[in-house]
């Protein structure tokens, strides 16, 4: 596996952005996308956290290999986001908040952020999303099912992620129907996975006021360095055909996949993970030549 680093940019005026970076598809890390001047800056905190929606009840999300299985991991426990914030500052922990929407539950939280946004308007400012979680936790090697362009900015801690264009998908193990790859990018053997060896990609390590686009489609493995919170908007992919894509994965893929799985159980995970392990073998041949 082979990463480069991601180039950092600031003060890009939207047509440049969208000429360079979007169109482009070519991931790159934002030192502006939040503003300094937003609130959230002076305002937030974990204590500041606790004492708005330090009650509220929370699902906590653990080791994803464990449930490969599945389009979106299930929950390992449940408890309060105050016990929550206060196990991520005492100890490292793999216990992570998966889409956890804290501006849905406090949406006076939104006006806190003020986004330059440098697509020039296409960015979904009204849909922000919060992950939280401890230092040693990880997601799962994945695209975002809705191919939606995603911009992830840093409050808290440090991040570091791996990206890959789509078109590897194969050499990552995708399964079929699904949106993930069974192998881990940084713990799975090469001798399991041989394809991990061709994979050629990127890598971006964010800290707090840093926000890094991540194009519609693109793969990305998750890391938390440090705990922390950091917050993703979304913006439409570019083209109709990757819009429709996107529509079918959330309507009729991953549906047609529970599905299968409801009726077939452990035979169609099996099926999916050697049609993974052929497809992978088929791209290796590929690239060989």
């Amino acid at each position: 596996m082979k990463l480069k680093p991601v180039n950092s940019i600031s003060g890009v005026a939207p047509k440049d952005f969208i000429k360079d970076y979007l169109n482009k598809s070519q991931p790159v890390i934002i030192k502006d996308f939040i503003s300094k001047e937003s609130p959230c800056w002076s305002k937030w905190s974990y204590e500041y956290f606790k004492e708005i929606a330090g009650n509220e009840q929370i699902d906590v999300y653990g080791r994803e290999e464990e449930s490969q299985n599945h389009a979106a991991s299930p929950p390992v426990g449940r408890m309060s986001f105050g016990d929550y914030l206060d196990l991520i500052r005492k100890e490292p922990t793999e216990l992570r908040l998966f889409l956890f929407n804290l501006m849905k539950i406090r949406p006076e939280l939104k006006r806190d952020v003020i986004f330059n946004d440098v697509t020039g308007g296409k960015v979904l400012q009204w849909l922000p999303y919060m992950f939280f979680g401890g230092e040693g936790s990880a997601t799962r090697n994945h695209f975002d099912i809705d191919m939606s362009h995603v911009f992830i900015s840093q409050f808290q801690g440090s991040k570091r992620i791996w990206l890959f264009p789509n078109d590897q998908s194969d050499l990552m193990y995708k399964l079929p129907y699904n949106f993930h790859s069974i192998a881990n990018l940084k713990n799975s053997s090469t001798s399991d996975y041989p394809g991990l060896e061709f994979l050629e990609g990127y890598e971006a390590v964010i800290h707090p006021g840093e926000t890094l686009y991540m194009p519609a489609g693109w793969w990305h493995y998750i890391q938390y360095e440090t705990e922390g919170y950091s917050i993703s908007v979304r913006a439409l992919a570019n083209s109709i055909s990757e819009k429709l894509k996107g529509a079918r994965n959330l309507f009729v893929t991953r549906h047609f996949d529970d599905t299968m799985r409801k009726i077939f159980k452990d035979k169609w995970f099996d099926y999916k993970i050697n049609t993974a392990k052929k497809r992978a073998n088929k791209a290796m041949k590929r690239y060989k030549k």
